[in-house]
């Protein structure tokens, strides 16, 4: 059971790259929108990003199921972690109607984009503090 685990953490961690990065484009498409500038290799970067998170995803969940119908539901804590795994799929879905957003031409400030890509950070943090510490 041990490899799952570490297969689940190896395509957490990449899905969760991704998630980091995707918001931070969004910041530098915006501002460049309103600087002016080509934005086109911001789209695709944009869309091939998205498209590798979401693919990447799927694994990490299904590792996640795996491990989970492995240990069975034991303790609050797991309870917890799943809240923010929803939490975290929401976030996802959000990065996409974000994305299609600036197709549409519904931009936002670039400072609102940064507050959004930090704020995956209120997601991260218990995620691991859950998994890793067990604390109830």
């Amino acid at each position: 059971m041990l490899w799952v685990k570490a297969f689940h953490i190896l395509f957490f961690t990449s899905w969760m790259a991704g998630i980091f990065y995707l918001p931070r484009i969004f910041v530098h498409h915006a501002e460049a929108l309103k600087a002016g500038q080509d934005v086109r290799r911001l789209v695709i970067m944009e869309f091939r990003l998205f498209r590798f998170m979401s693919i990447i995803s799927m694994p990490a969940m299904g590792f996640g199921l795996w491990l989970w119908l492995g240990y069975g539901l034991t303790g609050g804590w797991m309870h917890a972690k799943l809240l923010f795994v929803g939490l975290l799929i929401v976030y996802h879905i959000l990065c996409y109607i974000l994305m299609k957003g600036f197709e549409k031409g519904n931009i936002r400030k670039g400072l609102f984009y940064r507050i959004f890509n930090e704020s995956s950070l209120l997601i991260f943090i218990p995620l691991i503090y859950f998994a890793v510490l067990k604390p109830f």
